[in-house]
Order: structure tokens, then C-alpha cells, then sequence
């Protein structure tokens, strides 16, 4: 059976301070340690705050961002995706951001905290799914409804005619209405494909929650009671690789994450993953990346400007 040991300690509540700029305090597109529970702010208040908007952030909250004109450009975890007008971007605590090509867009960040959810919306929505996808897309008909929703929240949250409880909990209801309105658009990528099977969102979840722990296939077999077989024909029909491949692929990306934003050496990050040295974490990192460890974290913190 799979112990979780280590998970916690890479992703506690500040991430172990991931929300600041390495090398710095926390910039306005970081989000501080007193940040209220919700933010918005326009792309042009964001703008005027400075910073460097390419320096990779990695927050305790949630980010939506949508557009009223203009085209952005935004990374999750390492992924560029293209923003156009009405679009949605959720990026989900955890998830390393960096913002490029603010330059003309127009539009709204808010950031919340999972608490600003009541439970039964943090549920329907599924408020801590790491794979929920980051672009969604509204139909026409939905532009509207959204449109009034972030209005409504906006107002209110710029409001202070009511007691602190009472604006707390109409903010709270208000980002609900938002907040379930973007879950139930499709994402960007949506297609036809089958839903996953049992077998591949148990093997999902266990990886999640255990990578830290075991890069065996056969310790989540054992803990599963599938055999590697099974589990790895499960991995390659919902995503297209087998499941060595698919557990060793979420070690990396913890890896550049904690590389990008956190400021423990690298040596340190390896033995975080559960590595016995910094050398096999090296030669992990680099066969699957092509880079070394403190290439990636140089490159990734030196970005380019859009």
C-alpha cells in the first residue's frame, strides 16, 4: 500500500513561498501572502503595477482570466496557451504561471482561494482537479450570461455598503454563479473522445497523490490490484502514453515547478521527489527534459518578453 510521505511537504499551503518571485518579494502578478480571499483587477491595473509579467509564479489560489479585446498569450506549467476575446483561462493552485504579451490586451483577473467556494460548488466543479482543462470556450449564446455574471461580481466586490459578514458571503454566492458557469464550458481541446475509464482515473489519482513516494509502476499495481498491464493499456487509450511514462512525466513537472519558483537547490528538489541522490535526480531530469536541472531553472527564470 502507497504511504504518503512526502507529498505534502512539496505542496503545502504557500508552497513553500512558491507564491513570490524568486530573487525578489512577491510582484503583482504573484498575489501576496495578504491577499484577500478574492482579487480582481484589470489586465491594465496588472500592467501598471510592474513587475516582470514573464518571471515565473506559482500561487495558493485560483486565476481566471478572460478577455474584452485583444489576444494574450499565457503559460501553465510550461504551456503556452492563446487567449482571444471571451475566452476563459483557469489556472489551478499549484500550477506555475508566466504571464507575455499584455501589450493591448483588456480584460479581468480574479484570483480566489478554494475557501471562497462553498463545498457544494468546490464539488460540482471539481475545485482541485489538476487535469481540468485550462482554456474554456463559450458558445454564443453563453457570452452574455458570463459577461452579467463577472459584471455583478465586480460591482459588488468594489462596493462597501454592506457589513464585512454580509459582503463576504454576496461575494461568495456571486463567484459561485461565475465559478460554475465557467466550469460547464468545454475547453479549448474538446472533441468526441470517450471518457476515461475507471481504471485510468483510479491510476490518476493514485499517481497525484504518491509520485513522490514511488516511480514504480508495480508499487501502483499492487495498491490498485490491477496488474502493470492493465494499467498501462488504461494509460495509453485516455492519454496516449504508457503509465511508467505517464508517472515519470508528473515527476518532472513537480520538478520544473519547484525549479522555476522555489529556491531549493536542485539537489534539494531531488531529494523532496524522493531521489537518494541529487546525481540520479540529474540523470532523471536530464534523460526526460534534454537539460540539466539548473539549465531549466536558468532558462525558465530568464524568459524572453513577448
Amino acid at each position: 500500500m502507497l504511504v504518503n510521505t512526502r507529498q505534502d511537504d512539496i505542496t503545502g499551503l504557500r508552497f513553500g513561498g512558491d507564491g513570490a518571485e524568486p530573487g525578489g518579494g512577491p510582484g503583482p502578478f504573484a498575489g501576496g501572502a495578504g491577499a484577500p480571499a478574492v482579487e480582481i483587477l484589470t489586465l491594465a491595473r496588472l500592467r501598471a503595477g510592474g513587475g516582470n509579467p514573464a518571471r515565473p509564479v506559482r500561487l495558493d489560489r485560483h486565476c481566471l482570466i478572460t478577455l474584452t479585446s485583444g489576444a494574450l498569450a499565457h503559460r501553465v506549467d510550461f504551456a503556452e496557451y492563446a487567449l482571444a476575446p471571451g475566452q476563459w483561462l483557469w489556472a489551478r493552485p499549484g500550477q506555475v504561471q508566466q504571464w507575455d504579451g499584455l501589450e493591448g490586451a483588456e480584460g479581468t483577473l480574479i484570483r480566489f482561494a478554494t475557501g471562497s467556494l462553498d463545498p457544494d460548488t468546490a464539488i460540482a466543479v471539481c475545485v482541485d482537479d489538476p487535469h481540468a482543462p485550462v482554456v474554456r470556450v463559450p458558445a454564443a449564446e453563453d457570452h452574455a450570461l458570463l459577461r452579467a455574471a463577472t459584471t455583478q461580481l465586480q460591482w459588488e466586490h468594489s462596493a462597501d455598503r454592506l457589513a464585512a459578514g454580509v459582503r463576504s458571503q454576496v461575494l461568495r454566492h456571486l463567484l459561485a454563479v461565475l465559478v460554475l458557469r465557467v466550469a460547464s464550458l468545454p475547453g479549448a481541446a474538446a472533441g468526441s473522445e470517450a471518457e476515461p475509464s475507471e481504471v485510468y482515473l483510479a491510476f490518476r489519482d493514485a499517481v497525484e497523490r504518491d509520485f513522490a513516494n514511488t516511480r514504480r509502476l508495480g508499487d501502483y499495481a499492487a495498491a490498485l490490484a490491477y496488474s502493470p498491464r492493465t494499467l498501462s493499456r488504461a494509460t495509453i487509450a485516455a492519454a496516449g502514453m504508457p503509465a511508467k511514462e505517464f508517472v515519470d512525466r508528473r515527476v518532472v513537472l513537480e520538478a520544473k515547478r519547484m525549479l522555476a519558483c522555489s529556491g531549493d537547490s536542485a539537489a534539494r528538489v531531488g531529494e523532496r521527489l524522493g531521489f537518494s541522490s541529487a546525481t540520479n535526480f540529474n540523470k532523471f531530469f536530464t534523460q526526460r527534459t534534454g537539460t540539466t536541472p539548473i539549465a531549466f531553472r536558468d532558462e525558465v527564470r530568464t524568459p524572453k518578453l513577448g
